[in-house]
């Protein structure tokens, strides 16, 4: 039996993962997740140690997708007594941006304020608690999808007439205040076993598809500017909290500072992080190293 198994869905996002695994030796497979299929009563771990990579925006390229299938097939490997990283509770909340911000605000950290409803019709009403100018989330989503931003009452109240307000594959939709992000930069948070790895300032915080990984730069003509730099204490410490408090393994936070008043705000989780591009370029180091290096010591565990 393989010491590892990673479980994933993008065909290309995951290259530079499996050739550090190659170049350090560990012995793993790889399983797609779109044509898998498992059977209750049996369908055994395929390795004792099991890495989730599985991305949330699985459901724009497949519109039969592998979001909830890949939660019940993690529970039940665990149920069989693999080691799951990144598991079914860590999915839970990545992919619910509800569930995020009400863990956010449980961790005492600043988020924007939102409304949640679950009809299109709601939204005018959640609309005038916030304020404009607004943005409509979709509650399931991935780099971007399922956003938009509204200036005015009128433009809201036509784009739900017509029915083309955003949609999610839960039903949940977030109202939430625009922030206007100082120098126009997120700030995106990694961590890797509930500690900090690296941050990066990403430019572009107008937009909504953002992605600092290789494979999503490849349509947009000018790669997006990405910086490596040192977050304030209390970031850093903001960012393992929620790692810490949500059992995510590998991931990131992603944060804005409100231009009008310096406050930083929480406002995204991403279990998968595929991490920054270039990352020698960016960093001046590759992060896959310490991943591996980290798997070999969950492999370590499992085999004790």
């Amino acid at each position: 039996m393989p010491e590892l198994a990673i479980l994933y869905e993008h065909p290309l996002w995951f290259e530079p993962l499996f050739a550090a695994l190659d170049a350090h030796g560990i012995d793993h497979v790889r399983i797609p997740v779109g044509d898998h299929a498992f059977d209750p009563a049996a369908s055994p771990p395929p390795a004792p140690v099991i890495f989730n990579r599985v991305a949330m925006s699985s459901f724009l390229r497949e519109p039969e997708h592998p979001l909830y299938y890949s939660m019940a097939l993690l529970d039940h490997w665990r149920g069989q007594g693999a080691t799951i990283l990144n598991g079914p509770e860590v999915m839970a909340v990545d992919s619910n941006k509800a569930r995020q911000l009400s863990l956010l605000q449980r961790l005492g950290l600043a988020t924007p304020r939102t409304r949640v409803v679950h009809r299109a019709a709601d939204l005018p009403r959640a609309a005038e608690e916030i304020g404009y100018p607004l943005l409509v989330k979709a509650n399931v989503g991935g780099s971007g999808a399922g956003i938009m931003r509204f200036d005015s009452e009128a433009e809201l109240a036509a784009v739900v007439a017509a029915g083309e307000a955003p949609n999610s594959v839960d039903r949940v939709l977030l109202v939430q205040e625009a922030i206007p992000a100082r120098d126009g930069v997120i700030w995106r948070i990694e961590t890797l076993g509930g500690r900090f790895l690296y941050a990066i300032k990403v430019d572009g915080a107008g937009q909504f598809d953002l992605c600092p990984a290789d494979a999503c730069d490849d349509d947009r003509g000018t790669p997006i500017a990405m910086t490596a730099f040192e977050p304030p204490a209390e970031i850093v410490a903001g960012a393992e909290r929620v790692a810490n408090a949500m059992g995510m393994d590998v991931g990131g936070v992603e944060v804005m500072v409100d231009e009008r008043d310096g406050t930083a705000k929480f406002y995204d989780i991403n279990a998968l992080s595929n991490f920054v591009a270039r990352p020698t370029e960016v960093l001046g180091w590759d992060p896959h190293d310490r991943l591996v290096a980290w798997l070999k010591d969950r492999i370590a565990e499992a085999q004790a």
